[in-house]
């Protein structure tokens, strides 16, 4: 019976680092590939992963703190131009808003 125990315990801990294994590699994907993925997993499955942890070292990116933004491009509110970071920097201050307030 103890035997049977240890090798049950052994099992689930393979398995769930296997599945966490699994599931940081998909958090690197692109978001399309990664929403299909996700949307074929059953739900419960995501409570045995510590899924933030995993989330922001898969998606946490290289810039460190002081680091210079990278370059981009956005189009205004009413599409009526494209804004380039570069073109900004060291002009005057760029305040990126995301989120709505309604």
């Amino acid at each position: 019976m103890k035997q049977w125990l240890i090798r049950a315990a052994l099992a689930l801990v393979a398995f769930l680092a296997v599945f966490n294994v699994f599931l940081y590699w998909l958090m690197t994907r692109p978001p399309e590939q990664f929403a299909q993925g996700v949307a074929r997993l059953p739900q419960p499955m995501m409570m045995l992963s510590p899924f933030p942890v995993l989330w922001n070292s898969a998606r946490g990116g290289t810039l460190q703190l002081g680091d210079q933004a990278p370059d981009f491009n956005l189009s205004t509110f009413d599409r009526s131009a494209t804004v380039h970071l570069s073109q900004n920097r060291g002009v005057q201050p760029v305040v990126l808003v995301f989120g709505s307030y309604t």
